[in-house]
């Protein structure tokens, strides 16, 4: 999706997509994501912490190649996954995260730094599954010898079952943008206060007021490199806010293109191979079909 979006600047006459580090920034915000809720509910947590503190947020696929000098470039880090391969034991995400867990990541040296985990997931058509691919990416990094925070209570949510709980409560804060997307703002809220509270902002080795900056550039191949620098917060300001409307815009037509498809030969893969499981979720009288292997579904708005 982000080499699209690109793209769509490039149709654009748009110069590039930079993005610049300040250093002294404590927080990093990283997320994978498949049709974009877990993009949106990184931008609500930063916007909570605000941008004196943290940077982004930063879709994985941009910082594959490049993932020990970023995240060594920030005292503690903020990172979020839906789950698509419900069930799987690993690369449960469906992300960018699948392709650097076991391969890039094993090779980092980040021990200690502080690591918070945020996941999304459907609670009621995926009970017995519900956000696994959250308690994926906990054990990698736990694993990596960070100090993971920000562990929270499962009251609230109506799942059965979940590979993301640890001891008695999820290993982060998880939302679930189907059934219970009104409230997510306000876990959000409280799971930033949490980490305040917890000391994620403490005992850093950089100061927040330094006005010196390291550039990391994410950029395309595809995309030149003539983006004026003389002011470069203002012309990140503006892409970003273009690069939403664009993905919104892309992601929307995809789902809709695609669902049109699905509705059209839902009887013939149904019947044929019986190759899709149905999910009927009451709340939202929508239904959703997995593939046999987890990695692919669709929508409907029928009973099956």
């Amino acid at each position: 999706m982000f080499e699209a979006i690109i793209n769509a600047y490039s149709q654009s006459d748009a110069a590039g997509f930079t993005a610049l580090h300040m250093a002294g920034k404590k927080v990093g915000i990283f997320f994978g994501t498949s049709t974009g809720s877990t993009e949106e509910a990184a931008h609500l947590i930063a916007e909570e912490f605000g941008s004196e503190v943290a940077e982004g947020p930063f879709e994985i696929d941009d910082i594959t190649g490049n993932v020990a000098s970023v995240f060594n470039s920030y005292d503690s880090l903020i990172v979020g996954t839906p789950t698509w391969n419900t069930g799987a034991d690993t690369e449960r995400s469906g992300t960018g995260w699948d392709e650097i867990y076991y391969g890039e990541m094993e090779n980092i040296d980040i021990t200690g730094k502080k690591v918070a985990v945020f996941g999304l997931g459907d609670q009621i058509s995926y009970g017995e599954n519900y956000a696994d691919a959250s308690g994926e990416l906990h054990d990698v990094f736990e694993k990596l010898g960070c100090k993971i925070m920000g562990y929270t209570s499962q009251e609230g949510y109506e799942h059965d079952a979940s590979k993301a709980v640890r001891g008695d409560k999820f290993c982060g804060m998880l939302l679930d943008a189907v059934n219970q997307d009104e409230m997510s703002s306000g876990r959000v809220k409280q799971w930033v206060g949490q980490l305040l509270e917890e000391g994620i902002l403490e005992d850093v080795k950089s100061d927040i007021a330094t006005n010196d900056a390291v550039e990391h550039k994410f950029v395309s191949p595809k995309v030149n490199d003539n983006v004026q620098e003389s002011n470069p917060s203002e012309v990140i300001a503006k892409l970003e806010k273009e690069n939403t409307e664009l993905m919104r815009r892309l992601e929307e037509k995809e789902l809709e293109e695609n669902s049109k498809l699905f509705e059209e030969n839902i009887n013939e893969q149904r019947n044929e191979n019986n190759l899709y499981t149905p999910h009927y979720n009451p709340k939202t009288g929508r239904t959703m079909w997995t593939s046999m292997d987890g990695k692919t579904s669709y929508f409907t708005n029928n009973v099956p």
